[in-house]
């Protein structure tokens, strides 16, 4: 929650957002959003506003972000004692410029920095403004938005704003601390030193509004992690664990982590308060476990952790893995991975932590998305009936694969925890897994089919009017046949580990479920079949020859080995009673 006090998301990584659906909460009032255009470009802005306990003016900053067009508010996350209001939003580049422009005119006349205190660091009213690229956008296009943001608000509002992050102009300015040091109180005077002009508008000290900080950056997590303490020990913890230590001399134990210790009032609690830059390289679990240790040594008890704002799903299921494999857990369901994480951070320590309306991926993302996958069963088939080329056999193929892979990991379920097959626990620890992991990436390629096959049509359809548009429409043809032939390519080679444990399953499985097992190997097969069948014609017209000929003999050793082994399979079932 400090420098720079945001929720963040994505995907991210993701990042990877087939976005659709969004929710917003604006004093506590939640409603749904809709998009259309899954491929539709998104930026998320995560302003945080030097306000943060008069609820009018929270509000008001939210509905000015939440009316502007093509914005959609995720999150509105305020702190009394920090003062300080982080809010989350997403929308196309132009959009999110515009909400943030709306958000800063209208807190211009309601924030007064010459009255304001809070526990965060901070330099003006619209204290940070970062834009975090998160779907179909680059950092470079985020860099252009703080740009333009800083531009148009430095023109609005006649206020000094520096540039920070991927945006900054020098390496002094990259760190937001940096920009950010002395705070509001020193900013006069700093403003007056020509090596902190600032980058738009003037030098000018505007007493209500200060200073604003804008930039683009990759995602962080903002996580704090609650003692029964003082802020001086808290603050003592922090100056261990994060990267900058107490100094060059004197570094601290985690990489990509900021952190300073404070007090929350309200809470009656001290809080170490972390930004994890770069959650792969320090992962929640470590900056948890790392603050746990130190406060042992103090003799402080650690009592839960906090999301400010939302958190990446990945960084959850990350976490989870950790416990799951030191402890010897078997979890295999991501909403039973979610709470665990819940219960071993305490992250609803300090209130509910509901994973739909916390996780970047079920913010963003909705089961409603327009996928093939997110159809009702007999919308699917229906669509595959339709007169149209897309969903085809491809699709269907993945489909079966996936119920396949679905029938395997129930007769595994079925057989797992049960008395009269105790004795095979450990192998069906073992099974059930890879069957469980398939499905999603089976269910993944239902779409993925369509998606290549689409951008063959989209081929077809370029212009040939010229020498030039001939040769382009070819090469664009081509590329969409590889495609075309990469996926169920790709399908194939998925099913063909799933043999061995399959041929496991039906040997130690629970008979009861024979007939699953039994559907399981045709489906699989019959997916194979599928998937060797559009490999195929789609082979037919493409002319790199080396690419034909090597394709063509990777399928049929699939299709042969799937023939093979569901042969076998069925004859081992058909043998037990």
């Amino acid at each position: 929650m400090i420098q720079p006090c945001i929720a963040v998301c994505v995907c991210v990584c993701v990042c990877v957002y087939v976005c659709v659906c969004f929710r917003r909460e604006v004093s506590s009032t939640r409603r749904s959003f809709w998009s259309e255009d899954i491929m539709a470009q998104l930026v998320e802005c995560v302003p945080n506003f030097s306000e943060g306990r008069n609820q009018e003016v929270i509000d008001a900053i939210s509905a000015a972000i939440s009316s502007t067009p093509g914005c959609s508010l995720l999150d509105v996350d305020p702190g009394a004692s920090t003062n300080r209001t982080v809010y989350t939003f997403v929308g196309p580049p132009e959009a999110v410029v515009e909400g943030a422009l709306n958000a800063a005119h209208q807190a211009f006349s309601l924030i007064d920095m010459s009255r304001h205190s809070g526990e965060h660091p901070r330099i003006g009213a619209l204290d940070v403004c970062p834009f975090i690229p998160v779907q179909n956008v680059s950092m470079e296009d985020c860099v252009r938005c703080a740009n333009v943001f800083g531009q148009k608000l430095s023109s609005l509002l006649q206020v000094p704003v520096f540039l920070y992050g991927e945006a900054a102009r020098s390496e002094a300015r990259r760190r937001l601390p940096s920009v950010r040091a002395g705070e509001y109180e020193a900013l006069a005077d700093k403003l007056k030193q020509k090596e902190w002009a600032p980058d738009f508008g003037p030098s000018n000290f505007v007493a209500s509004w200060g200073a604003t900080v804008t930039g683009a950056r990759k995602l962080l997590i903002a996580y704090n992690v609650n003692l029964i303490g003082t802020k001086e020990q808290a603050h003592r913890i922090a100056l261990n664990i994060r990267e900058q230590g107490r100094g060059k001399d004197q570094p601290g134990l985690l990489k990509k982590v900021q952190a300073m210790g404070w007090y929350l009032e309200e809470d009656n609690l001290a809080q170490v308060s972390t930004n994890i830059l770069d959650y792969h390289h320090t992962p929640l679990h470590r900056v948890y476990q790392a603050i746990c240790k130190d406060a042992q040594d103090l003799k402080l008890p650690v009592v839960g952790s906090q999301v400010v704002g939302l958190i990446p799903l990945q960084a959850l299921l990350d976490a989870a893995d950790f416990y799951i494999h030191t402890q010897q857990l078997f979890i295999l369901e991501e909403e039973h991975k979610v709470r665990l994480v819940i219960n071993k951070l305490g992250l609803d320590s300090l209130g509910p932590f509901k994973p739909k309306e916390r996780i970047i991926e079920y913010m963003v993302g909705s089961q409603d998305d327009g996928r093939l996958v997110s159809l009702p069963l007999q919308q699917f088939v229906r669509s595959v009936g339709a007169r149209t080329a897309a969903p085809g056999g491809g699709s269907v193929s993945a489909a079966i694969a996936a119920l396949g892979a679905a029938l395997g990991a129930m007769v595994g379920q079925m057989t797992y925890g049960k008395r009269q097959f105790e004795s095979v626990d450990a192998v069906m620890r073992r099974l059930i897994p890879p069957f469980h992991q398939a499905i999603n990436e089976l269910l993944d390629m239902v779409d993925s089919d369509s998606s290549a096959f689409s951008a063959y049509m989209a081929a077809l359809k370029m212009p040939k009017n010229s020498e030039e548009e001939v040769k382009r429409r070819e090469a664009a043809m081509q590329d969409g046949l590889k495609r075309a032939v990469s996926i169920p390519l790709a399908l194939a080679q998925r099913i063909s580990v799933l043999w061995p444990p399959l041929k496991e399953l039906v040997l130690h499985g629970n008979m009861s479920c024979k007939s699953d097992a039994q559907v399981a190997v045709k489906a699989l097969e019959t997916a194979v079949f599928g998937a060797y069948y559009n490999v195929i014609i789609n082979l037919q017209d493409i002319t790199d020859h080396t690419f034909k000929v090597e394709t063509r003999s990777k399928v049929e050793a699939l299709l042969q080995e799937a023939t093979s082994c569901a042969a076998t399979i069925l004859h081992d079932a058909n043998k037990r009673t």
